[in-house]
């Protein structure tokens, strides 16, 4: 099985979300700042680094452009802050989460492939619909969900032209003939949708990676996500979230995993009853677990026999992103089940997925 060989070869992939102060609602009450702190370059600066001292293989950046939320009170985009960090850090991977279904697809792969030039080949792109947005851009939202789903499904195929659209050896660089540029390894995307069309070729030259990692939601395989993150609200209902997405046809498969530790001041079930009384927290549907590291540590081995990693949403993350990289991650590393990234690694290396080869250069070949 693909997640028996990922366990031999460390690697079992460790993400963690990094949106606002921690998935609980309550979580900026605890957080010891102010609100106004979270649109601080340095607080983002600090988190992504700590993230990536860890040894984390990827950070992920929500975002929702819907003015009732029920994310922090304020935020930057979220590939603006991928994009922000990608020079101060040199291993994780960063990958933003970017509507498909408001987003203009043309401009929206460009920022990608820009950030993935500016990471060297650490961007992600975890696609959402966000169909609240509707109302803040004034738009009628869609009707049904197959509406929402088409229109997804298209955004991530242009994008995925649109980089293709540039062969890897277009860009010429010849200073003594002054030939930049080979014309002829540029290629048109010319894509037709219901809802949009897509002449090309992007303005962005291929990327590091060939093409951004895709993440999804679930086993949406109609939308080809490189990744798949998975719910479950117990361990066997996210084993078999892992297992419909396989069968999907998705390459790797991750599960999301929301979390409380034990800390020095307090258990992890007090923490909990602390927050909660401040702010009830909400039912996601993700598996949730609260313990000691060492308790989170036999969990996400229990884990690595069917998925190929977790997203850790931390309840509030000043306090659990400690405990995490002092003894839950370096317990990891120590048993072989993960590795820590190493600079020049790419995220796609770093998730043992394969460079996807250029499907206009193959075309051409045949």
């Amino acid at each position: 099985m693909a997640s028996d060989s990922a366990y031999r070869t460390g690697l079992f992939a460790l993400g963690i979300e990094l949106d606002g102060e921690g998935f609980h609602p309550a979580a900026a009450h605890r957080a010891g700042r102010e609100p106004a702190d979270l649109l601080n370059p340095a607080t983002l600066t600090a988190r992504v680094r700590a993230a990536e001292n860890a040894g984390f293989t990827f950070a992920s950046f929500d975002d929702s452009l819907a003015p009732d939320s029920d994310g922090p009170p304020g935020r930057l985009d979220a590939v603006t802050r991928a994009a922000f960090t990608a020079a101060t850090t040199s291993t994780i991977g960063l990958v933003p989460v970017a509507a498909a279904t408001y987003a203009e697809p043309f401009h929206l792969s460009s920022q990608l492939a820009s950030l993935d030039y500016a990471s060297r080949g650490r961007a992600g792109w975890l696609v959402t619909d966000d169909p609240d947005t509707a109302r803040t851009w004034g738009a009628t939202p869609r009707i049904t969900a197959e509406e929402i789903r088409r229109e997804r499904v298209d955004s991530v195929e242009v994008a995925r032209r649109l980089w293709d659209s540039w062969e890897d050896d277009a860009v010429v660089r010849d200073y003594a003939t002054g030939r930049f540029l080979d014309r002829d390894k540029l290629h048109y995307a010319d894509f037709i949708g219901e809802t949009f069309a897509v002449k090309g070729p992007s303005i962005v030259p291929r990327p590091p990676q060939g093409q951004v990692v895709v993440f999804g939601y679930g086993a949406i395989g109609s939308e080809r996500p490189d990744v798949a993150l998975v719910t479950g609200a117990s361990v066997a209902e996210a084993g078999e979230a892992v297992r419909q997405a396989r069968a999907a046809g998705i390459p790797r498969v991750l599960v999301d995993l929301e979390i409380a530790l034990d800390t020095p001041d307090a258990t992890a079930i007090e923490r909990l009853a602390d927050l909660d009384a401040l702010a009830p927290t909400k039912s996601t549907g993700r598996l949730r677990f609260s313990g000691s590291a060492a308790e989170l540590t036999a969990l996400l081995t229990e884990l690595a026999a069917t998925a190929d990693g977790v997203r850790v949403h931390p309840a509030v993350l000043d306090a659990d992103l400690p405990i995490l990289a002092r003894y839950v991650i370096p317990a990891l590393l120590r048993t072989g089940l993960a590795h820590r990234p190493v600079p020049g690694s790419t995220l796609r290396a770093n998730l043992a997925l394969a460079r996807p080869a250029n499907r206009y250069a193959k075309e051409l070949a045949r």
